[in-house]
């Protein structure tokens, strides 16, 4: 059961309820996520202003979505993991293999690859990385854009990681469990 509670935009009143109705109209529907994280209106138009803003950035919503599965991946966040692999397959239209490649880092695509290997770099070094993930990034040609956004996407994807595993979120998609860690 979560820890928190998911506030329901029918039962809600006040900036509760106009947050909840920003979220139907810029995602099309209120998951459970956005309703726990309702608790806090201000966590919530965070959450939803930082992804509107990178959905306008230069890295494509596929790639976005893949470094969203690494990165739940990486931080064994089952709701958000759920939730990209639903988005993945049905919006990005990314297929199983390449869903399966992202939980991993990796992508059959050299520039999404190199992508995810910078992401996965700065998440395991928290935020350090060796000046050659840098060289190897640029070299595979990610821009210095890109680069900028990947730390972007890797902060919206912590939130709603970590935000995610403390509220113990009712999962409302279908349910992908992290691999097994060595």
């Amino acid at each position: 059961m979560s820890t928190l509670p998911q506030l329901e935009p029918a039962d809600s009143i006040g900036a509760v309820a106009d947050v909840l109705v920003q979220t139907r109209k810029t995602l099309g529907s209120v998951p459970n996520m956005a309703k726990a994280m309702a608790n806090s209106p201000a966590v919530l138009k965070g959450f939803l202003a930082l992804s509107t803003a990178l959905s306008g950035g230069v890295i494509p919503a596929p790639a976005r979505e893949q470094l969203a599965l690494a990165t739940a991946e990486y931080n064994r966040c089952e709701y958000c993991l759920s939730a990209h692999t639903f988005i993945g397959s049905k919006v990005a239209k990314l297929s199983p293999e390449e869903i399966e490649h992202a939980r991993n880092a990796e992508s059959s695509d050299p520039h999404v690859a190199a992508l995810l290997a910078l992401s996965d770099a700065i998440a395991r070094g928290r935020g350090a990385v060796d000046d050659t993930v840098l060289k190897t990034a640029r070299a595979a040609g990610v821009s210095d854009a890109e680069i900028a956004e990947v730390v972007g996407n890797l902060a919206l994807n912590i939130l709603t990681n970590y935000f995610n595993i403390l509220a113990d979120t009712d999962n409302d998609f279908p349910v992908v469990t992290p691999h097994e860690q060595n």
